[in-house]
């Protein structure tokens, strides 16, 4: 007989000591066996100016320095100003 699997996303945090902590409570009966997959976030080495201008000097949005791709004025809007 086959068992079938259910895919649950959450999310928690590694302890000093290892050990993975949920943000929350699986909705799972237990004790059961599980199959688990970490997506860990990898060190950058890259400063956020680095990756922006190597999206600026990206050839795939050359297309954004054609004239006819200009279509917005300061002076038809009121200005944005990020207040976070």
């Amino acid at each position: 007989m086959r068992s079938t699997t259910k895919a649950i996303e959450t999310t928690g945090t590694i302890d000093v000591q290892h050990h993975l902590i949920l943000d929350e409570p699986l909705p799972a009966v237990g004790p059961t066996r599980v199959r688990e997959s970490h997506l860990i976030p990898e060190d950058s080495d890259i400063t956020e100016t680095e990756w922006l201008q190597a999206a600026a000097a990206n050839p795939a949005f050359d297309f954004l320095k054609d004239p006819e791709e200009d279509i917005y004025t300061l002076s038809e809007e009121r200005m944005f100003y990020d207040e976070g």
